[in-house]
């Protein structure tokens, strides 16, 4: 099985904006990343580190 990349946090949110999530609030290092969909919302929270240790999310 191929290893997992290292990313950023903010290369986890501009993934996520590519699969139609939006920054919906920040504070201090954490983003929250919303995506509405019909009867439900999807919250997820991404540190804001240089790194993302594997298993964060």
């Amino acid at each position: 099985m191929p290893r997992l990349r290292v990313l950023s946090g903010r290369e986890v949110c501009r993934i996520l904006t590519s699969h139609g999530c939006s920054e919906a609030r920040r504070r201090g290092s954490q983003i929250i990343m919303q995506k509405v969909e019909q009867e439900s919302t999807i919250s997820v929270p991404v540190p804001d580190h240089k790194a993302l240790r594997t298993g964060t999310l």
